[in-house]
């Protein structure tokens, strides 16, 4: 928790926008942050209509995110850190003129819309002094950290089989909403579909609780809607350095699913099983020894998930919670960064690097799809 909230902006995230209220939600959930500026539509009468709608003052709230960037860096009270919640395709733009004036950045996933604009992103903010935070909420579930705090301790002995897949089923048919219509965009999303909108999260959850790095994958992408650009289903293998085997399927064209993340990781002494749509309940199995249900709070659980929960067990925890998570470590990472220490070392949110791994991810998939599901190496 810090003593004081920082200034925060926004870029996107106006009256009609999903995410942006999700974000505004996590940033007060700990206190830990205070909005003050927006640029958050791409027409300057949406972005004054959203600026009072929340609240701002008329003179904090901007038509555009580079006017934003000059002017707050140059106020006594200035924003500190920006929430870039805009489509894939302005992340890059955005993020680059908050990093380059010292202002540190929280932006939603994937990275960028291209390679290309990852590649100059990580250069951006390698040479920012500013902190740049990537929000793959679903790290900061209490019971994702437990997992991961298992396969660290050897729980799970040497890991063998990494399963991860995330299924929805809302572009099923074709859907004309605005949400579908940049996540179906090669313009606006970039070169993956749902291997982007979801895949990079899937990938993400089973890099950072196995602690694996990917070696190579064959993917098979398909667009089962016609006429839609982007994949809307993904089955990909993948070799992790060490031996280690794993698969990732992610769709959204699976009647009957809504948020179907599932992560299940075995080793050579035991196994464990997690759904995010029951966030709160990881399922451990010792070989040869009867299943075991670890719960958020309850007995069995260690510091790494206790860190994380804010209320008694029972109570339901889980998107709102996970996100505040990033956006609490992230205020624990700009305090470090305000008094010249060094972050501690429980602090994991997402990084550049992160990002960029999820980059290569997706661009490791189209290329591989498109050579009949050839074996690749994530691009350098």
């Amino acid at each position: 928790m810090t003593h004081r909230p920082i200034r925060l902006g926004m870029v996107g995230g106006g009256n009609d926008a999903f995410i942006g209220g999700v974000h505004r939600i996590a940033a007060r959930i700990d206190g830990c942050f205070d909005l003050v500026a927006g640029a958050l539509s791409s027409t300057p009468e949406k972005a004054q209509a959203s600026g009072a709608a929340l609240g701002l003052s008329p003179d904090r709230t901007y038509d555009d995110f580079k006017a934003m960037a000059i002017r707050e860096a140059r106020l006594k009270d200035g924003i500190e850190a920006v929430a870039i919640v805009t489509p894939n395709h302005v992340h890059y733009a955005a993020a680059r003129e908050f990093l380059k004036r010292g202002i540190h950045v929280i932006c939603d996933k994937p990275l960028t819309a291209t390679m290309a604009d990852a590649k100059k992103l990580v250069k951006a903010a390698n040479d920012s002094d500013a902190l740049f935070v990537l929000t793959h909420n679903y790290t900061g579930y209490p019971m994702i950290r437990q997992a991961r705090e298992m396969v660290a301790n050897g729980d799970l002995g040497n890991i063998r089989l990494v399963q991860v897949e995330y299924v929805q089923d809302w572009l099923t048919q074709q859907d004309d909403s605005k949400q579908a219509a940049w996540r179906t965009d090669p313009e606006r999303s970039g070169l993956g579909g749902s291997t982007g909108d979801i895949g990079t999260h899937a990938f993400n959850l089973a890099s950072f609780v196995s602690g694996l790095t990917l070696e190579s994958l064959s993917a098979d992408l398909q667009s089962f809607v016609p006429g839609r650009a982007l994949d809307d289903n993904a089955h990909v293998m993948m070799r992790y350095e060490g031996g280690a085997r794993g698969t990732l399927w992610c769709s959204q064209v699976a009647p009957g699913n809504e948020n179907g993340l599932r992560l299940r990781i075995y080793g050579d002494k035991g196994g464990i099983d997690w759904h995010q749509e029951n966030p709160t309940q990881l399922w451990y199995t010792p070989f040869g020894e009867p299943k075991r249900l670890l719960t958020r709070g309850g007995v069995g659980t260690g510091d790494a998930a206790a860190r994380v929960t804010r209320i008694p067990a029972g109570h339901p925890e889980g998107y709102l919670e996970g996100f505040a998570t990033i956006y609490n470590e992230a205020a624990e990472a700009i305090e470090a960064h305000r008094d010249g220490k060094q972050v501690s070392a429980d602090v994991l949110y997402p990084t550049i690097e992160d990002g960029l791994l999820g980059m290569q991810f997706v661009d490791a998939c189209v290329r591989s799809s498109k050579r009949d599901a050839a074996w690749v190496k994530l691009a350098g």
